[in-house]
């Protein structure tokens, strides 16, 4: 009996080569398929690599005929929220429009699981923390704004053509591979803790804390930060979901604590044993004071337990990774 062969679109990126790692583990073959315009080919090392575009429908095609897919995990995004307030149209064609081309290949090829990797951002400004899957969704950018039209897309899809799905809406991704073969490596880097542990690394780097005047206990955000492992397991879980014949859903993905941005900064300081120079700067626009989910339907239903629930060992491993970078 053969292996069921996953396709991982956005698979060389930063999460979605977390999950080839684990699929590729437990039994699965896959097929990583990227256009490394975000993406690392040296985190390809696992399972088989295609580089194309998702808007090339063509080879879409040609990948769907040449390898038996089984079902799709749909990784491949742009993610940064203040180009797609400046740049929306690259926003609305990549992560939109490369996903109807996605979902219509899977189509002409009687593919029809599909795990979708969404965000918290679709809630926009929380009116209950935690936020549970049915808070209103009333994103505030167009990244956002784009992963909740393909949720919709999804809805529609499952009604007119028996597609299967699961929706996977993810706080923060942070940490590496405890092995170290891959991990967090951006350009350019947004992500706090990656950039926490740039000024650990160099004496002459700084981390701005952007606002201290927040509605929390310090004064800075507070966000909810879980360990890309325990994003690639909720995955798998999210695949045996569907495999088990279960219908379509939605599920929250976050530790349900909540970090702020100098408990972070002081817990680097901790596992790193260096200074780290901060500066505190104005406020981004949009920002929330807090953005904690709640995790427990993933918990109950899909069975999902985090492994990495203390700040302390997801800063560890992402330590590590970054030393194995500099070394």
């Amino acid at each position: 009996m053969k292996n069921k062969t996953i396709l991982i679109t956005g698979g060389a990126g930063y999460i979605g080569s977390h999950a080839n790692k684990m699929l590729y583990e437990k039994g699965y073959d896959t097929v990583v398929f990227d256009n490394l315009v975000y993406g690392h080919k040296k985190f390809v090392q696992w399972g088989e690599f295609v580089l194309g575009d998702l808007a090339d429908y063509d080879l879409l095609d040609m990948v769907f005929k040449h390898y038996s897919i089984d079902a799709v995990m749909h990784f491949a995004a742009y993610a940064y929220v203040g180009e797609s307030v400046t740049n929306p149209e690259k926003y609305y064609y990549n992560n939109v429009v490369n996903t109807l081309n996605l979902l219509k290949a899977m189509r002409m090829h009687d593919v029809n699981q599909f795990i979708f990797s969404s965000s918290c951002a679709t809630y926009g400004i929380p009116q209950k923390i935690p936020i549970p899957e049915d808070h209103p969704q009333m994103p505030i950018n167009p990244y956002g704004q784009c992963k909740l039209i393909v949720e919709n897309v999804l809805r529609d899809y499952a009604d007119a053509y028996n597609l299967k799905y699961v929706s996977l809406r993810y706080f923060n991704a942070a940490g590496a591979d405890p092995d170290g073969k891959i991990g967090e490596a951006h350009d350019p880097e947004t992500h706090l803790i990656p950039l926490i542990l740039d000024a650990a690394s160099d004496q002459n780097k700084h981390i701005s804390i952007f606002g201290t005047d927040y509605n929390t206990p310090d004064g800075t955000c507070i966000r909810d930060y879980i360990h890309v492992n325990d994003l690639a397991q909720a995955h798998i879980l999210a695949l045996n979901y569907l495999e088990s014949g279960a219908d379509s859903d939605v599920f929250n993905l976050g530790n349900g604590n909540g970090i702020s941005v100098k408990e972070m900064i002081e817990t680097a300081r901790q596992v790193t044993c260096k200074t780290i120079q901060t500066i505190e700067s104005p406020r981004r626009p949009g920002d929330p004071d807090s953005l904690v989910g709640s995790a427990s339907k993933a918990k109950k239903i899909l069975g999902w337990r985090p492994q990495y629930t203390a700040l302390k060992n997801i800063i560890e491993t992402a330590w590590h990774w970054k030393l194995k970078q500099l070394s």
